[in-house]
């Protein structure tokens, strides 16, 4: 089977280096590289997320030939979520199994904000707190600005994010959550069960928004034993 794995707003595919060799052999780890970033550095990134939710399903459905899971981190757990939809709407081949990681139910959702638009001091000054941009970079004007329109299209992508009521999914759902994590709440992660009519398993890990890095091998211990479940 494959794992398609997406990233929180200004990752990248290099934030699930080495889970090929910690999950088994059977799963293969697809990270999707999402344009603006690593090897697609050139690519003009994508603000909108009908756009990219559209082009991912094509994405998915090339890739379709094997059974299939979703894992997404913060912005990522939304986009798994939408994809989802997407591949039931579009009649093409549905994930077995959706990791929502680290991202509030889509229905449960703080008030939007417009953070993308913020001026270029006070959105260096977001990103710091947030403290999912390595410090070293946001000291690096020249890199910085190489990377901006990049951070404010995936925040971009969050902030104009509004929820379309439709029938739950119907695929199994394990819901991960930092206890640390002050921007994703417990009633916000519980939320989740209202998504689908399958089971919807919450497990939570002692860290903050980022426990993704922080508590590697107790999720990807997680992911494995959930996925080889259905091998």
């Amino acid at each position: 089977m494959r794992l398609f794995c997406l990233s929180y707003a200004g990752g990248s595919a290099h934030a699930f280096a080495g889970w090929q060799d910690v999950l088994d052999p059977s799963i293969e780890v697809c990270a999707v590289q999402l344009p603006g970033r690593g090897a697609r550095f050139r690519e003009p990134p994508i603000g909108s997320m009908p756009v990219l939710i559209e082009e991912l399903g094509g994405v998915v459905d090339r890739y379709g030939d094997l059974p299939f899971a979703f894992f997404g981190h913060s912005l990522g757990g939304l986009l798994a979520f939408e994809l989802a939809r997407h591949c039931r709407a579009a009649g093409i081949r549905q994930p077995i199994h959706l990791f929502a990681s680290g991202a509030a139910a889509p229905q449960h959702r703080d008030a939007p904000e417009e953070r993308h638009k913020l001026p270029e001091p006070e959105f260096i000054a977001m990103l710091r707190e947030y403290e999912g941009t390595p410090p070293e970079l946001l000291e690096h004007q020249e890199l910085m600005n190489l990377v901006l329109p990049m951070l404010r299209a995936d925040f971009g992508m969050v902030d104009e994010y509004r929820y379309r009521p439709e029938p739950p999914l119907s695929m199994p759902m394990t819901v991960l959550a930092g206890a640390k994590d002050e921007r994703v709440v417990g009633p916000q992660v519980d939320a989740w069960a209202e998504e689908t009519t399958g089971t919807c398993q919450v497990s939570w890990f002692d860290g903050g928004h980022f426990f993704l890095q922080s508590h590697r091998a107790e999720v990807l211990q997680l992911v494995r034993q959930t996925l080889l479940g259905y091998l």
